[in-house]
């Protein structure tokens, strides 16, 4: 399927989150709550990792 212009449409060129900055709109970043830091932990160690990365801190960051 080389020549198909669909599926050459079909990549993707947003940016990983990492790579993105910060929206203006959301203000000084804050730190994590204790408990925010702990979820962050949990969701880090479920997935196989020894501590959290920028995605578990943000899922963490974003519930309530």
């Amino acid at each position: 399927m080389r020549g198909n212009p669909s599926y050459n449409s079909m990549k993707s060129t947003t940016k990983p989150v990492w790579e993105k900055a910060r929206p203006k709109s959301l203000g000084a970043p804050k730190k994590l709550s204790p408990a925010k830091k702990a979820a962050a932990k949990a969701s880090a160690k479920a997935a196989g990792r020894p501590y959290p990365n920028l995605v578990d801190n943000m899922k963490a960051a974003r519930k309530k």
